[in-house]
């Protein structure tokens, strides 16, 4: 018995050189694709918030 689904799917994205190793720094080892999420994640709540205005 496996972990269950998390409903996501796989996304290649090019960041800065650099910017892997800030997110790091900032999110701790192994969060970075949650850190990820997880920003995405407000910017489009932001946005889709500006849109409606």
């Amino acid at each position: 018995m496996g972990r269950p689904p998390m409903n996501v799917k796989p996304m290649l994205v090019r960041l800065p050189e650099g910017m892997a190793e800030r997110i790091d720094a900032v999110a701790g080892e192994n969060k970075r694709a949650e850190f990820i999420r997880e920003a995405v994640e407000k910017e489009l709540k932001r946005q889709e918030k500006a849109q409606n205005r």
